[in-house]
């Protein structure tokens, strides 16, 4: 059993906003090996988002696709562009990241309870 670190109470993680978002498109970021530019669903407003799988995932193969999004993060730059989320990923045993979804079809912008 792996110890947990870092405990955080209840009401910090109710801070954590996460949404059902689906891709709507990607593409590789120019000057950067390793970063896919995604353009994200969330519902009533698109974001884009900068992530981190281009060594892993073709930009044709995430478009369509339904992905958790944790949508209150402070933006960050990545060059001129500005990322404003995070898509979560799990790692499987030889480190891809192995991307979070919903076993259902639903609604881009649902609310993760």
């Amino acid at each position: 059993m792996s110890e947990i670190r870092n405990k955080i109470s209840f009401d910090e993680f109710s801070k954590v906003e996460l949404k059902v978002g689906k891709i709507l498109s990607a593409e590789n970021m120019p000057g950067y090996k390793k970063i896919l530019r995604l353009i994200v669903d969330l519902g009533g407003e698109e974001r884009e988002i900068m992530s981190g799988l281009a060594k892993h995932y073709q930009p044709e193969e995430m478009v369509n696709k339904n992905v958790i999004v944790c949508t209150n993060l402070e933006p960050r730059k990545f060059g001129d562009q500005v990322s404003d989320g995070m898509i979560l990923a799990a790692s499987n045993e030889n480190g891809k990241p192995i991307l979070l979804t919903v076993v259902e079809d639903t609604i881009p912008g649902s609310q993760i309870t």
